[in-house]
């Protein structure tokens, strides 16, 4: 892997800094940054497209029918819906767990060599240089001569800043050669904050979950073989960062903090779009609705609270 590039530190961002005084946090009441009321220095430096000062727009794929006899066909079908997709001018993409050995003919773990891991990764760094959007790649990959099921992280520039290995591989994947990764997750840093990643099974278990959360993940995304249903929006509330799923069976989702599902592919829709704003914040409701209506002098319409009493 190429070492990874210095990227800003957003440990201190308004969000960190306000939950940092506010204690703990529950699941009672989300508080976001509602339109573009941002002071006027904060509007200058992200002028491009009006983006509140924190939002990102994120891409998922989803490969339910998206099929191919070879695996030099299916790459050009997953290319046409990146271009479909690069569009919309997304800040980061993610594709789904191992999508480019879908179709038949594909290399098996075992027969892999670097260079032929690194003639897939071509294309996609190509495709991140070209359209300036990150992105998250999975694919079986070979680290030290051992096998492993990866999200490789690729930055704007097209280069590999980092990658994840699949915690808890599957019994059938191990039988074919694939390692089981460390169990320390990759957080990766990025122009517009931190970002991890899971892996299909991994969501059965909670450890790289809860240590992304306290890495300080505020996006993490999850390439599955299978939608994952509720786990999803569950595994986003419970962590306190916005999860985002890109799956080769069911609907791929992205899911913000509070679990809300707020872009889903469909079977008219390979990919869904949205702009997920890292500012907002999940709280319990008490005792910090004493200082709501604090809250709502000070930052006016600049700030909107919603509540989930059910």
């Amino acid at each position: 892997m190429h070492e990874r590039n210095p990227l800003r530190d957003h440990q201190t961002s308004p969000r960190r800094s306000f939950l940092a005084a506010s204690g703990g946090i529950g699941a009672a009441a989300v508080l976001s940054s509602s339109d573009k009321h941002s002071p006027a220095s904060e509007r200058d430096a992200n002028a491009d497209a009006g983006k509140l000062p924190r939002e990102v727009r994120v891409a998922t794929l989803a490969m339910e029918h998206l099929r191919a006899s070879t695996p030099a066909a299916l790459s050009d079908r997953v290319f046409g819906q990146l271009d479909e997709i690069a569009a919309q001018k997304p800040d980061i993409i993610c594709l789904p767990e191992t999508h480019t050995s879908v179709a038949a003919g594909s290399k098996q773990p075992r027969e892999l060599t670097p260079e032929s891991v690194d003639e897939q990764l071509k294309r996609y760094r190509d495709f991140a240089r070209e359209h300036a959007c990150y992105l998250v790649c999975p694919l079986y990959n070979l680290e030290d001569g051992r096998c492993f099921n990866s999200a490789v992280f690729i930055d704007r520039s097209g280069t590999i800043v980092d990658a994840y290995h699949k915690t808890h591989a599957t019994t059938s994947e191990m039988g074919k050669g694939v390692c089981a990764g460390p169990m320390t997750p990759a957080v990766v840093e990025t122009d517009f904050g931190k970002i991890g990643a899971q892996i299909c099974f991994d969501i059965q278990w909670s450890d790289g979950w809860s240590k992304l959360e306290a890495m300080g993940a505020e996006i993490v995304f999850w390439p599955s073989a299978f939608g994952g249903g509720k786990m999803v929006s569950t595994a986003a509330w419970q962590h306190r960062y916005a999860v985002v799923s890109s799956t080769l069976k069911g609907s791929s989702r992205i899911c913000d903090i509070a679990g809300d599902v707020v872009a889903q592919t469909s079977t008219w829709n390979k990919w869904a779009v949205a702009d997920i704003n890292l500012e907002k914040a999940f709280l319990h409701t008490w005792p910090y609705v004493q200082r709501f209506p604090e809250i709502q002098k000070k930052y006016g319409p600049a700030i909107r609270i919603v509540n989930y009493e059910e």
